[in-house]
């Protein structure tokens, strides 16, 4: 199986960099180029062992550009359904490596999908991250059902909200707004009357009332 390298572009890389407040390198490939170079690579991570797996996406992680860490994630979320909660739990340490918003929300996906196919052991999944020391586990708490629709378990989503409502951390804040947001396009109702109920912060309200009708 031959290694995904990217190729360098020292422009668009010093643009992407930039972007993400200078936190990491990058190799200056934008996603639809990175779709087709890691296209072979993700068809056969497929037929590989958990292990052998997991030791690729560390592999690819551990890397400086960027773009290796969004090709660790890709691997990891092309095979999610294959996952047992023991192995899930294993990319659970990732989340906070190199962290920031983009790999964050990425990696909520990956468990976030995991859990919509496994939703007996979601709640498992959830405690794993709830209450959690470092923001970023919380804030894939806070969203881990942003998709979920109907599916959603109101009462977790409301144990993470009222876990994290004062935290001073803009990116918790946002979070809260956003599962609001999300999850008013389901059940306006059921986020209105949390809104009116709970002293949430300004900015989770803003944003978690959008969509909500004017009154």
């Amino acid at each position: 199986m031959n290694k995904v390298v990217f190729p360098e572009n020292k422009e668009k890389a010093e643009q992407m960099a930039a972007y993400m407040k200078n936190l990491f390198p990058f190799a200056g490939v934008t996603a639809p180029e990175r779709a087709v170079l890691e296209k072979e690579l993700l068809k056969a991570s497929k037929k590989l062992p958990f292990m052998e797996l997991f030791d690729l996406i560390n592999f690819y992680y551990d890397k400086s550009e960027r773009e290796y860490q969004y090709l660790a994630i890709d691997l990891a979320t092309v095979n999610v359904k294959r996952f047992s909660f023991e192995e899930v739990l294993c990319f659970k340490p990732f989340v906070i490596d190199k962290a920031w918003w983009d790999s964050v929300d990425s990696w909520r996906k990956f468990f976030g999908l995991w859990g919509f196919y496994h939703l007996e052991e979601m709640p498992q999944l959830f405690e794993a991250f709830f209450g959690e020391t470092d923001f970023w586990h919380r804030r894939i708490a806070i969203n881990l059902q942003l998709l979920y629709k109907e599916k959603t378990n109101t009462v977790l989503l409301k144990k993470a909200i009222i876990y994290d409502k004062t935290t001073d951390e803009f990116f918790i804040q946002k979070a809260i707004g956003w599962s609001l947001r999300q999850y008013s396009k389901t059940d306006p109702l059921w986020v209105k009357t949390l809104i009116e109920t709970t002293e949430l912060s300004r900015l989770a309200v803003r944003e978690g009332s959008k969509y909500l009708p004017k009154p």
